[in-house]
Order: structure tokens, then C-alpha cells, then sequence
């Protein structure tokens, strides 16, 4: 079976690695590239056309909702999943509402982050259990 491809993106290295040793953990997951910016986020989507992408939200030279919303103009088929510190409920509104499919707080990486690239990749929406969102209705 051909293996999920990732893009891994964060301005953090630490944060990238951990993100990626846990990525790891799945045998059908393969990271297939890093970004530490948004520009770059949206060449190298471009570039792999991966199959998921793991993006932030504070990320220099473009913000990441700016950098999803390219990239589903370059990388339409990617599917989209954020990992931010960023708890504000109405973000991470706007985050989804750029095309992404799931939301995951940093602080909930550990319990969260393997649960939501598995939704995201059934094409389900998954949000970090503490935020409260209004309904978006049926996903």
C-alpha cells in the first residue's frame, strides 16, 4: 500500500522533529518534506503535492491561514490540518474555514495529533477537545 505523504510545517525545528518522531509512530506516514515558513509552505505543496499537511500558524513571511489558502489553489487534493498554539476559538474558526480539515493544539500534540491526522485523512473534521467552537453543522 503506497504510504500517506506529509509536509511538515513549523518555524520551530525542535517542534518539527517532535512532530515528525511522532508521525513516525504511524508505518503509513512518511514525511516527505519540512518547511519552516509559509512561502515556502505553499512551493513545497506545490513541489510534493502531498497528502497532508501539518501547518502553523505563526509563521514568517506568510501567516498560516494565508498559506492554506494557497496552497488549496496549488495542492487542492491536500488535505489540511493545523497544529498552533493559538486557542482562540474564533482562529481556529477562521483556520477551518480556509480549507482545513482539523485543528490541533500544541499543548494536546500528544493525546491529539495522531487521532487527527487519521480524521483529516477519512476526510473528517477534528478539533482539539478544549476549544469550543460554534457548530459548523454536519460534517
Amino acid at each position: 500500500m503506497a504510504k500517506i505523504r506529509v509536509l511538515v510545517v513549523d518555524d520551530f525545528e525542535a517542534w518539527r522533529r517532535f512532530v515528525c518522531s511522532t508521525l513516525r509512530k504511524n508505518p503509513e506516514l512518511q514525511v516527505v518534506g519540512e518547511a519552516s515558513e509559509g512561502l515556502d509552505a505553499v512551493h513545497k505543496a506545490e513541489e510534493l503535492l502531498p497528502d497532508l499537511i501539518l501547518l502553523d500558524l505563526g509563521l514568517p513571511t506568510l501567516n498560516g491561514i494565508e498559506a492554506a489558502r494557497q496552497i488549496r489553489k496549488v495542492s487542492p487534493e491536500s488535505k489540511i490540518l493545523f497544529v498552533t498554539q493559538e486557542s482562540s476559538p474564533d482562529v481556529a474558526q477562521a483556520a477551518l474555514s480556509s480549507g482545513a480539515l482539523g485543528y490541533v493544539l500544541k499543548t494536546r500534540a500528544t493525546i491529539d495529533l495522531l487521532p487527527a491526522v487519521e480524521a483529516v485523512l477519512e476526510g473528517r473534521q477534528f478539533v482539539s477537545g478544549t476549544l469550543d467552537l460554534p457548530s459548523t453543522g454536519p460534517a
